[in-house]
């Protein structure tokens, strides 16, 4: 690559999402600084530095952490759901079958206690399908079957292709824009 090309942004380090995850849950349960270092056994500067993403956590200082917290590990130290979820056709981990030529992709696994509405899109180009928001939590999850659409929230609408799959919040404005004859896709609309 030469100088004047700049490569895909790299994903941001696992010291962002821990930094964001403690800060996010000590506020939430209310605690200071020094109130949630003592429940967790840490010294303050420990906890300090984490939150600035500057600090080096163990596993064990982490599990401490989450312990005081009243949290799953998982919280702590799993990377932040986007706000908008695109998966190319043939770019998802597919797990493929010995017996058959068979491969599935799992695009989104079902939350406890969701129910979902499948719905069989067909659009034309000529205009676009404005959506207001639907009920709090509502996710809406995309799948183009044939054609071009261009979906999504207002603002971080995105343009998909037959086999691409995108997840996005449902309960804001939102649209939908055939960019070819014949556009096929297939919406579930997941409520909680």
């Amino acid at each position: 690559m030469d100088a004047g090309t700049s490569g895909p942004t790299p994903p941001r380090p696992p010291l962002d999402w821990i930094a964001g995850a403690l800060r996010r849950e000590r506020t939430r349960v209310g605690l200071s600084l020094s109130e949630l270092a003592k429940r967790a056994g840490i010294a303050k500067s420990t906890l300090s530095q984490l939150e600035a993403a500057s600090g080096n956590p163990s596993v064990e200082t982490l599990w401490a952490l989450a312990v005081a917290l009243g949290v799953p590990f998982s919280v702590l130290v799993e990377p932040p759901i986007p706000q908008v979820q695109v998966i190319r056709s043939g770019e998802g981990p597919a797990v493929r079958s010995e017996q058959a030529g068979y491969a599935a992709t799992l695009l989104s696994a079902s939350p406890t206690g969701a129910r979902r509405d499948l719905y069989d899109i067909r659009l034309e180009p000529g205009g676009v399908r404005d959506s207001e928001p639907h009920i709090p939590g509502t996710v809406e999850h995309l799948v183009v079957a044939a054609g071009r659409v261009k979906a999504g929230p207002h603002g971080a609408q995105e343009e998909l292709r037959a086999g691409d799959y995108m997840s996005y919040r449902g309960d804001v404005a939102h649209s939908y824009e055939a960019l070819e004859p014949g556009t096929k896709f297939v919406l579930i609309m997941q409520h909680v």
